[in-house]
């Protein structure tokens, strides 16, 4: 172990939060649902959620029985649908490939519908402890600023980073899957991207970028993603309407949700090609 490892996994050990997918007894498929619902959704939103899920459909054989309308119902106001659709799928193809179980394989995982390198290598680490860098958001930022002594990490993923993250990992398999969630963890609650609580961080000796004293960011303009009328907001609008109705909506009464007729046209044809609506004779509904 270096000298990052033992204070941060002494940190963990003490401030960790108390999740149900990290819990002993969590199972893969608890894991699993987990990081798809946590991309790009805060905790605070997950759990009801995820308790709720866990609790109709506790294993992938169970999910995949259901049509794949019920889980975008059941998603309900966690956003971006279409996570809820690839989980669907993940899970028949989980049924139909391993058994019903979650592979603990990487490439196995990699190969599920809807998983991409950075779900395949978390799931593989926290589900099943194996050995892998794990680079979310947060992970990305605390090594930039740790190690790099730059405020934020570039806005795309590079094979530097993947290859440092790798050669962090301490040797334990047991100790490396710690110290990933651990460092996630730190991003989350201390070295977030806005004031971040330096007087708390246990690698606050070791920080290049505190040593440097805090350059700021100079790379290309970050700017916060649009929400109010733009087309997600008006799918999301859409979504809700159908989404809370045990009927096909129709289009008359959807041009009640969203008056921007060309707009709401618009989005209503990309829903039904992503396949998050289908069209019925007597309007829209969940697939």
């Amino acid at each position: 172990m270096n000298d990052l490892h033992r204070p941060l996994l002494e940190w963990y050990d003490e401030h960790a939060r108390d999740l149900p997918w990290r819990s002993a007894s969590a199972s893969p498929w608890s894991v699993m649902v987990s990081e798809f619902m946590l991309q790009q959704t805060p905790v605070s939103r997950v759990l009801p959620v995820h308790r709720e899920w866990l609790a109709r459909w506790p294993t992938p054989a169970a999910l995949a029985t259901d049509p794949a309308g019920e889980a975008i119902r059941m998603w309900g106001r966690l956003g971006y649908p279409r996570r809820a659709l690839r989980l669907h799928a993940a899970a028949s193809a989980i049924v139909e490939r391993h058994g019903g179980e979650v592979p603990a394989d990487h490439e196995a995982l990699l190969a599920l519908p809807g998983i991409g390198d950075y779900t395949a290598a978390a799931i593989a680490v926290f589900a099943f402890g194996h050995r892998h860098p794990v680079l979310d958001t947060n992970v990305r930022r605390v090594l930039a600023r740790v190690v790099d002594g730059r405020e934020l990490p570039p806005r795309s993923l590079t094979r530097v980073e993947r290859e440092r993250a790798a050669a962090l990992l301490p040797q334990d398999d047991a100790d490396a899957a710690t110290w990933s969630v651990a460092v996630m963890e730190l991003g989350a609650l201390v070295c977030s991207a806005v004031r971040p609580r330096c007087g708390v961080c246990p690698l606050a000796a070791a920080c290049a970028w505190r040593t440097a004293g805090y350059p700021a960011y100079d790379g290309p303009p970050r700017r916060g993603q649009p929400w109010a009328g733009t087309d997600r907001q008006c799918r999301g609008r859409l979504m809700a309407a159908v989404r809370d109705s045990d009927r096909p909506v129709s289009a008359d009464r959807l041009a009640r949700t969203w008056d921007e007729a060309d707009q709401r046209t618009r989005c209503l044809t990309g829903l039904v090609e992503d396949g998050l609506l289908v069209r019925t004779s007597a309007g829209y509904a969940l697939p």
